[in-house]
């Protein structure tokens, strides 16, 4: 039985296995230009974050259906629960869909076949978070939210993901303004590739709640202060940062030190079919190579649940933290 955790850094869009990426390809007339699963696996090694996004947008083809997300949100979740995952809080990109001619419904209401028999199918809750591209404009994630307005009983909270660098937090001033009026939670990707300057930008100008990634406050001493003081949840992805260069090698990944430093870090998978494993892999691999005991796995646990956006069922989160001060490690 692995510890119980939750997942607050998913993109539903990057846990597409080279298995199930040809099944749809396969049931949607969509050619890969790659000759098997072995072949788009190796493609599956990046230099950067760029090159990354730039598979990860292609193989979106393959997802035109309801059935298709779906699909996609079961496989996780199954893999998900299999790794302790209790409750996942899960990103989804409407913008890469939008442009393929693919509808906000069909991708939400896709979705929500999965999530919303989650507890049933899998014994996991959870929530749905739009994330706005940072790389298309400010307009486009203006229009993204305007359509989503008629699912918004369905979708938590929204985000800020792809390419970090040039794109600033404050360009996403007005949509963020906008979704807090909806009363939508507010996180956003920051401080990964990006300068410290975009953590403390994503907080004072677009109010975000939580920080992802978030590695690079390191740097400024301040800010560390500033989101240990009001207790700003990080969510990293350590298997992430070494397939994306961010860090080197996994031990020499900051996280020990982020946790000495008292900040409130979670571990999550980011986009693990093509980073080398699901949460509970970046958690072992964390363990390994960082040698965290088994105090500070369960402070690692502990905190995903703190920082889930879990206020609506207080009586859940309880539940889920029980679980995690119960569990004996094997």
């Amino acid at each position: 039985m692995p510890l119980p955790k939750a997942e607050l850094h998913l993109h539903i869009e990057g846990t597409l296995e080279p298995e199930l990426a040809f099944a749809l390809a396969a049931r949607n007339g969509v050619t890969l230009p790659y000759a098997d699963t072995e072949e788009l696996r190796e493609a599956y090694r990046f230099d950067d974050l760029q090159s990354f996004l730039n598979l990860y947008y292609e193989l979106m083809a393959v997802l035109r259906t309801e059935r298709d997300f779906e699909d996609l949100a079961n496989a996780y979740l199954a893999r998900a629960a299999a790794q302790g995952v209790r409750h996942a809080e899960i990103f989804f990109d409407p913008q890469a869909h939008l442009a393929r001619g693919v509808a906000m419904g069909t991708v939400v209401e896709g979705l929500w076949r999965a999530l919303g028999r989650s507890e049933d199918n899998h014994g996991v809750s959870t929530r749905l978070i739009l994330c706005f591209l940072r790389d298309e404009s400010a307009e486009s994630a203006m229009e993204t939210l305007d359509a989503a307005k008629p699912y918004l009983d369905r979708i938590t909270g929204v985000g800020l993901d792809s390419a970090e660098v040039g794109h600033p937090p404050v360009k996403f001033r007005e949509v963020y303004e906008a979704a807090a009026a909806l009363g939508l939670r507010r996180v956003a990707h920051a401080g990964e590739e990006g300068p410290p300057q975009y953590v403390t930008e994503a907080l004072d100008v677009l109010g975000v709640e939580r920080v992802d990634h978030g590695l690079r406050c390191m740097e400024d001493a301040d800010l560390v202060e500033r989101l240990v003081r009001e207790r700003i949840p990080l969510t990293l992805c350590p298997l992430s940062n070494v397939r994306l260069r961010t860090v080197d090698v996994l031990a020499d990944h900051p996280l020990p030190a982020m946790l000495d430093a008292g900040l409130l870090c979670t571990v999550n998978s980011d986009d693990p079919a093509y980073f080398g494993g699901y949460v509970g892999d970046n958690f072992d691999a964390a363990a390994s190579a960082l040698g965290l005991g088994e105090d500070r796995l369960r402070e690692l646990a502990r905190n995903s649940f703190l920082a889930s956006f879990l206020e609506d069922d207080e009586e859940l989160r309880s539940r889920y933290l029980a679980e995690v001060e119960a569990y004996e490690f094997p």
